[in-house]
């Protein structure tokens, strides 16, 4: 919540012209800052300072239910937030292809992050100012960081040969197949093999190589990480570092005026972790067995963590209605 003491005189005339009586979309009004500090002149007693609230949130286990892929559970929040004009971004290890037909189905218009932060999309004329790195790409200006996937391809194959396991990409699946292990339909699981910075894959056997393939990825200039059904490679990026950037970008558009942005984070996995960190209010949902990550439950990496109680969408729909009431 944004915080102000008594300004001094020179700064009452910028704080009250920045300061908004109406609502405009994307911002929350904080109740508890209807009117200022005693001492205040009278005139603007009914002032209030404006509160931004972004939602960042991960997709499959999360927003999406981990069996059905469905969001209906969290409908209830999903409604609020769009009443309320707080944007969701979708931050997740799903294709572009994938992302957008999800967005579709939400009716979403705010960025969205893809491949396990490989690309930033951000809708054009969504920022006033020139994004760093972006590049215009249909209707989005696109912050590629991700590594090209057939370079990802190629690394997948020589880390197969050192840690002597096979290493099942979906480079190396059907269409058929990713159906099966995955439960989407045959047209979904083509999007999901549209990718671009980010390879899946699977450990075929046991799992002890598991620290031999991340050694294997570092020495590559490449990160491994685990989702809910695959293991992942990408290029040396998370979906922190684009999630950090976005926020960043969302600050600079309030900078100069009365309105604090607040950010909420919602993950179920280790890849979420990165983005967890980088948020105000990192939320983490359970798993169908009803568990939690143990990945992001250390209290030295997350110590404001929420646990929502919940599995997927349930889980989410709890905390966003009770970070909303509290905010």
């Amino acid at each position: 919540m944004f915080r102000l003491g008594c300004p001094p005189r020179r700064r009452l005339a910028r704080i009250i012209h920045e300061a908004r009586i109406v609502r405009p979309a994307g911002f929350d009004f904080a109740p508890q800052e209807r009117g200022f500090a005693q001492g205040w002149p009278d005139f603007v007693a009914d002032v209030t300072f404006m509160l931004q609230i972004l939602v960042l949130t991960d997709l499959d286990g999360t927003l999406l239910d981990p069996t059905t892929y469905s969001f209906e559970a969290a409908a209830e929040a999903l409604t609020q937030l769009r009443d309320r004009g707080i944007p969701l971004v979708v931050v997740s290890s799903k294709t572009r292809a994938e992302i957008e037909s999800i967005r579709l189905s939400l009716d979403n218009h705010d960025p969205f992050i893809v491949e396990n932060g490989g690309g930033l999309h951000i809708p054009q004329d969504l920022f006033e100012f020139p994004l760093e790195g972006a590049v215009r790409r249909g209707p989005y200006q696109v912050v590629e960081s991700g590594t090209s996937y057939a370079a990802l391809r190629t690394a997948l194959k020589d880390i197969e040969c050192a840690v002597g396991r096979p290493l099942r990409g979906f480079g190396d699946m059907s269409t058929e197949e990713i159906g099966e292990r995955t439960g989407l339909s045959q047209q979904e699981a083509r999007a999901a093999q549209q990718r671009e910075y980010d390879e899946p894959f699977v450990i075929e056997g046991p799992e002890e190589v598991v620290e031999e393939i991340r050694r294997q990825a570092e020495a590559r200039g490449l990160r491994f990480t685990r989702g809910g059904r695959f293991c992942h490679l990408t290029g040396a990026t998370d979906k922190g570092q684009a999630c950090r950037r976005l926020i960043d970008w969302y600050r600079r558009r309030q900078d100069e005026r009365a309105v604090e942005v607040k950010t909420i984070g919602i993950g179920d996995g280790p890849n979420d972790l990165p983005m967890l960190a980088v948020v105000d209010h990192p939320v983490v949902v359970q798993k169908p067995d009803g568990s939690y990550e143990p990945s992001i439950q250390l209290p030295n990496q997350l110590p404001n963590l929420i646990h929502a109680p919940g599995v997927g969408p349930v889980g989410w729909n709890r905390a966003v209605l009770d970070l909303l009431r509290r905010l």
